[in-house]
Formats: C-alpha cells, sequence, structure tokens
C-alpha cells in the first residue's frame, strides 16, 4: 500500500540507540507539540501537561530518576534531543472543566448560555473517580491517545521516538515535585535521530501480525 499514512507508520519503529550530536529543530519541535496540544481526549478534558527535557540540567533529573528500576531506558536520556513526561492530572476537579468550558466559550465552540448544560459532560469524570476521590487511571488513559498521536506526528517528520514506560513515576514525582505538582508521569517519550551504527533496531523489518488476524468486520 503506497498511502502516505501507511508510509508514515510503515518506517516508525522504536529507536533503541541515539544520536548525540543530532538535535530536533526548533521549527519541527514546535509542530509537534502543537500536535500533542490538538490530540484528542474523553469529553476533551485535556487532563496532562507535556513537560518537555531539553536543557542538560533536566536531562541529569531525568537520568538520575533511573537510580532504582529501568535502568534499560537510562542511556537514552541524555544521548536523544529531548525527552516529553506524559503527565496526567491526579484528581480532575469540575474547576479543571470549567477552564475548558471557557476556552470553549472564548474559541465559539458553545456560548455561555450553553455552558452549563454543557457541565453535563463532567459526569464522566465522575464515574472514573475511584474510592479514594481520584481520576488518574481515566486521566492517565488520555495521555496515550496522545502518545499516539506524537508517534505518528513524529514519523511524519522523520524524528526517531522511544515510548518509555520503563520510567519510575515514584522518583519522577520527587525530582521534578515542581513540574508535576497534582499530576503523575507514567510514560515518557525520548525523541531524536537515532545512531547511525548502533541503533540494532533501525533496519530491522517491520513485523506485525496479519490484518486478517486483527481485523474483524462484521
Amino acid at each position: 500500500m503506497t498511502h502516505c499514512i501507511i508510509q508514515d507508520l510503515q518506517k516508525r519503529y522504536t529507536a533503541k540507540r541515539y544520536d548525540p550530536v543530532k538535535k530536533v529543530s526548533q521549527a519541527d519541535l514546535a509542530v509537534f507539540l502543537e500536535a500533542l496540544r490538538l490530540s484528542a481526549s474523553s469529553i476533551n478534558s485535556q487532563p496532562w501537561k507535556f513537560i518537555v527535557i531539553e536543557s542538560d540540567a533536566a536531562k541529569q533529573r531525568m537520568h538520575d530518576s533511573f537510580a532504582n528500576k529501568f535502568q534499560f531506558n537510562q542511556k537514552h536520556i541524555k544521548a536523544c534531543s529531548h525527552v516529553i513526561l506524559f503527565a496526567h492530572k491526579i484528581t480532575y476537579a469540575r474547576a479543571d472543566y470549567d477552564l475548558v468550558l471557557e476556552k470553549n466559550i472564548e474559541d465559539n465552540r458553545i456560548t455561555r448560555d450553553e455552558k452549563e448544560a454543557a457541565f453535563g459532560s463532567y459526569a464522566f469524570a465522575e464515574i472514573n473517580k475511584d474510592a479514594q476521590g481520584q481520576h488518574k487511571v481515566w486521566t492517565k488513559s488520555q495521555t496515550y491517545i496522545a502518545l499516539g498521536n506524537a508517534l505518528h506526528t513524529l514519523a511524519r517528520l522523520n524524528i526517531d521516538s522511544t515510548p518509555m514506560e520503563g520510567v519510575d513515576s515514584t522518583l519522577l514525582s520527587e525530582i521534578f515535585a515542581n513540574e508535576l505538582a497534582g499530576y503523575q508521569c507514567d510514560v515518557a517519550l525520548a525523541i531524536g535521530y537515532h545512531h547511525p551504527t548502533e541503533d540494532y533496531n533501525a533496519q530491522s523489518p517491520k513485523s506485525r501480525k496479519a490484518l486478517t488476524e486483527v481485523v474483524q468486520i462484521i
């Protein structure tokens, strides 16, 4: 199949080694971050924060977060161009959704007279509240929608990436306490350009189950 979307997804793979010399341009980074902002979410809740780790000092802090576990991902932190923490709100309050609806009014999506009725959608957040009054299972799911969007966007930009569920959310919450206040990070994304000789995955053929095994049309 020759469609450009399929070509993007065929060439995308998880980078295993990065070239520390090559950096993502600010122009491409701006496109990528705007794509993240435009990601879909349940009830348009946008219960996330994308923390972009770019400076050497921030990378050192991220590097230190692997002190206790998941050291196999530590090598990416200083070699890649940027790391993005996909952080989700631990508690998604009515006030958080109020901000969304106010932006809806500003963008002429709804009128102020329609705002109270639009709050009806917040009931979906309420039914996804756990016994501790937190919404983090639901809000975490939204970050994976953004992650999927990110991977395709990066493929289109010819930027390599490594999704990392192997991050220590507890230690991240300590090291990035100011940035993650009220949020939790369970997945991060390294981006940059693969090492020309050391990334063993770069030349590996794509392998997925057959379409008939994963798609059922009824």
